[in-house]
């Protein structure tokens, strides 16, 4: 995310490459706010990892499976001219991406229901 950050901030020859156009006012708004997303979303996620609080790791699953399912759809509608894959490869390597999160949110979401089942029996001894 944050090599996301830095294209849509600094590097706008990296940009342009990919075929968006950056050359108004709105086209710079829109990199800017773009980037400024991408950061809080990066920096929000560090900080989740950090405070390895369960509950937040949900919502980060919650917030990177929603992320990946729309650019699932949008990445081969709209290729990049320089993708790196094929729209159909970019569709598969998005829906293995988005399967695996969504697995490690089964995974957590179990793991948080048998720390709370085991704290209510904790408490209510």
């Amino acid at each position: 995310m944050f090599s996301q950050v830095y294209q849509f901030l600094l590097d706008h020859k990296a940009v342009i490459a990919s075929g968006i156009t950056i050359e108004t006012i709105a086209d710079y708004n829109l990199a800017y706010e773009f980037a400024a997303r991408t950061a809080v979303m990066a920096i929000v996620s560090i900080v989740i990892m950090i405070s390895k609080d369960i509950k937040l790791f949900l919502v980060m699953f919650i917030m990177n499976i929603l992320r990946e399912g729309f650019e699932t759809i949008i990445d081969p509608l709209f290729p990049l001219i320089n993708a790196p894959a094929s729209p159909t490869m970019d569709l598969i390597i998005h829906l293995v991406i988005v399967g695996i999160e969504l697995l490690a949110f089964i995974k957590l979401y179990k793991m948080y229901k048998s720390v709370k089942e085991k704290s209510i029996e904790v408490h209510s001894s």
